[in-house]
């Protein structure tokens, strides 16, 4: 899950909360205390360290004031002129902001063991059950254990492949539901229906035999916890407010996440109980439909990722760090909170960049009807033979980015000499400026301009790869941290765009002739309005097997 947009609209909050008398009391009574508090620090003296270039900032808010929604556009704006390493203090954090290729190289390269922490909200904490989940996770053992189960089991390139069925299955449904609106020519709210397939998509992958009610509640509750870790909260920054809970979002957050455990377990319950279920048959007749491992559980055939979770979870003699069910139900709201509207976002940002470059989409869809032909649908296996499609998903990750801002947290001090020497003091937020080294001409050609040709064969950038080794170049983030559900990234949203292209032509719904790129506030850099579509279908007859 993304951080750095819970600095969403602080100025606009903190009017909001002094028109309520009681809380302006409490906020001015914090506002005493914390002046009196940095006076008596400044007269303590002390060697400073030289601490990178700030905008004029106020005592106990500190730049506060100045973060507007979107916050990678502001700290971007900040950058242009303090330059590619900034010191920012938002409430009582004090925070550096890297926005140059160089920096980053150098925070990740070098300082890799010193910023392997990600800061963890006062809400954040309640959906990751303390210290058991794993994306807010300190960097120690349970983490170590957790990202190479993810990466070698939960979301490497076997179990990706694996459950590429349950995927196409939300994809077809998708097809179908437009293929239905197109008949009556309605335009279709692709916002919707992409979140809509993104979520059961990756709910399905965790959990693939749970009831259709299970998924439905799934999918509001994934909502609410996206929102409220995505909203500012006074406490998480300014000092003297912590524990008041002056907007109620703990609150909130606790029966958001008391709702959700109820489902985790039913969800748990339901796969436990047709995992012995499975056993008993085997036993009774035998065999089962699915074979058997030595220790009774289901072959890596049958499985999705729940079942490898609760492999695990009965698997004591192989952990390294025991698996709890605490642990399991963390990492669940982990995996599909973190995973749903980024996919759905990127599909949706890539879509409407080709339909804004008609030329972009011509090629795109020529060469999957010459790669693809015209009797099947296109999917994740064509991917690799489209490098035209995959340099414009590769040109999308440049300008729209997912999660723009990379959020770590300093454990010791440090000194930047990319940067000209500057100090970062340890236990301060560290902010990579994704967004911004994406769209910095010394690494990049025309870059406010949608190009995929920039990483087709015999382009400057053919080479850059969006995994995290190019630092002027990292979608994804890198290092320790980087995203885990990279892989499945690259394969799922390029098919998804392809197929879109491939069975319809689009119109825009009403007068405008393009779609409009602005960009919504929220934890996921995602487009501010609805994109409605008018689909007309391309394929005839549409194939009936998809």
């Amino acid at each position: 899950m993304a951080t750095a947009s819970s600095m969403q609209q602080p100025a606009l909050l903190l009017r909001q909360l002094t028109q309520d008398p009681v809380t302006a009391s409490l906020l001015a009574a914090a506002l005493a205390t914390a002046v009196l508090m940095i006076a008596a620090v400044s007269r303590g003296g002390g060697r400073k360290p030289r601490l990178p270039p700030s905008p004029r900032g106020f005592p106990v808010i500190g730049h506060l004031h100045l973060v507007r929604p979107p916050v990678h556009r502001t700290f971007h704006d900040l950058a242009a002129r303090l330059g590619p390493l900034m010191h920012i203090r938002l409430g009582s954090t004090h925070c550096v902001v890297a926005s140059s290729a160089g920096v980053a190289a150098e925070l990740i390269r070098t300082h890799e063991g010193k910023i392997s922490e990600r800061p963890l909200t006062a809400v954040a904490r309640q959906f990751a059950y303390g210290d058991d989940g794993f994306a807010f996770a300190p960097y120690g053992p349970h983490w170590r254990s957790m990202k190479r189960l993810c990466m070698s089991e939960l979301l490497g390139p076997r179990t990706v492949e694996q459950l590429r069925p349950v995927r196409r299955a939300g994809l077809v449904s998708l097809l179908q539901s437009v293929l239905h609106r197109a008949s009556g020519a309605e335009a279709v709210d692709l916002t919707a229906a992409l979140i809509r397939l993104s979520n059961t998509s990756i709910i399905r992958m965790m959990a693939s035999t749970v009831p259709g009610s299970v998924t439905e509640e799934a999918q509001a509750l994934v909502k609410a916890v996206a929102e409220l870790v995505g909203a500012f909260n006074v406490e998480d920054y300014i000092a003297v407010c912590r524990g008041w809970d002056l907007q109620g979002l703990r609150r909130r957050a606790a029966d958001v996440h008391r709702r959700f455990d109820a489902l985790l377990e039913e969800m748990i319950r339901h796969k436990e109980e047709a995992r012995e279920a499975r056993k008993m048959r085997g036993g009774a007749e035998g065999e089962t439909p699915e074979k058997k491992t030595a220790t009774g559980t289901t072959t890596e055939s049958s499985k999705d990722l729940l079942d490898i979770l609760l492999d695990k979870l009965e698997d004591d003699a192989a952990a390294e760090v025991k698996l709890t069910r605490k642990k399991i139900k963390a990492f669940v709201i982990d995996v599909v909170t973190a995973g749903s509207d980024t996919s759905a976002a990127m599909v949706e940002w890539m879509l409407a960049e080709l339909m804004n470059h008609p030329e972009c989409l011509r090629k795109v869809r020529e060469e999957v009807d010459a790669v693809v032909g015209r009797d099947r649908i296109a999917g994740e296996g064509d991917v690799a033979s489209l490098p035209y499609l995959q340099a414009a998903y590769k040109e999308t990750l440049r300008l729209r980015p997912a999660a723009p801002i990379a959020h770590r947290q300093s454990a010791e001090e440090m000194v930047i000499s990319a940067a000209g020497g500057f100090t970062v003091p340890a236990g301060t937020a560290v902010f990579i400026n994704l967004w911004s080294i994406a769209r910095d001409p010394a690494n990049w050609d025309a870059p406010l301009e949608f190009r995929p040709e920039r990483f087709m064969a015999g382009g400057r950038n053919e080479a850059l790869d969006p995994r995290g080794q190019h630092f002027q170049y990292l979608p994804f983030g890198s290092g320790r941290r980087g995203c885990p559900g990279m892989g499945l990234a690259l394969q799922s949203v390029p098919a998804v765009v392809a197929a879109l292209v491939q069975c319809f032509d689009w119109a825009v719904d009403g007068d405008a002739e393009k779609i409009d790129m602005e960009e919504a506030d929220g934890l996921v850099c995602a487009r501010k309005h609805p994109l409605l579509l008018r689909p007309s279908p391309r394929l005839s007859p549409f194939p009936a097997v998809v």
